[in-house]
């Protein structure tokens, strides 16, 4: 992929992602660092880690610009947010001993920064069936095989209504290949595709994160500095 294509990605990608507020993007976080705990979360659950006022939390849950990424489960907890899913996946997620998984391999990459772990990723290439391990963390990426790429669907095939949706829609094509041979041949059956190489998903995933939830996180930095400095 060149460089002028990845700017196309990300520009209708940018177009389509949401734009949290202050309180929603605090929200967003939070619920992706209790879904990290490796369990479902409930809305009480969440509001007391945020100590909000009853109702509160459900009530941006469903009703914001969080509310498609959300995945509810039938017992109405949150079984799932913006990739990050605690029932089982192709993409497996392992943060300090607990079992998660990803929606899709790109969730993977940007998914360790907005909570502030090293992650190790168990996925495998699609075509091949090889497996494919990454170890993730806020600030850098191993992968095995060295040669791993992983696909993308573009914002304009998506459907972003919904959580099963965006799962079906854009996720189920978003894969990691242990070659750029097998990934060619893949993305060139999956027309509403893209290959990316490692590097340039990890720009992507990135610059979305700093999109959607960029305030919060310089926040949270902020906050752990003063904690730091406090501790002296």
């Amino acid at each position: 992929m060149t460089r002028n294509t990845l700017t196309t990605l990300d520009q209708l990608w940018e177009a389509a992602l949401p734009r949290p507020n202050d309180e929603e993007q605090r929200i967003g976080i939070a619920l992706l660092r209790e879904l990290a705990k490796g369990e479902p979360v409930s809305a009480s659950r969440l509001q007391d880690a945020l100590d909000m006022r009853p109702g509160e939390v459900e009530k941006v849950l469903r009703g914001s610009a969080l509310k498609p990424f959300v995945y509810w489960g039938d017992d109405g907890r949150v079984e799932g947010f913006w990739g990050l899913a605690t029932r089982p996946t192709h993409h497996h997620l392992t943060i300090d001993g607990r079992t998660l998984w990803t929606w899709c391999a790109q969730d993977s990459l940007f998914l360790p920064e907005l909570l502030g772990e090293t992650a190790v990723v168990d996925s495998s290439d699609p075509e091949t069936r090889e497996p494919v391990h990454l170890t993730i963390s806020p600030k850098r990426v191993e992968a095995e095989p060295e040669g791993v790429v992983l696909s993308i669907t573009r914002a304009d095939t998506a459907d972003l209504s919904s959580a099963a949706r965006i799962i079906a829609t854009a996720c189920h094509f978003i894969f990691f290949f242990a070659s750029r041979n097998s990934g060619e041949r893949w993305v060139a059956a999956h027309p509403q595709t893209e290959l990316l190489s490692l590097e340039e998903a990890i720009e992507f995933g990135r610059r979305q994160n700093e999109r959607v939830f960029g305030r919060e996180l310089a926040a949270l930095s902020e906050r752990a500095g003063l904690s730091r400095g406090g501790a002296k």
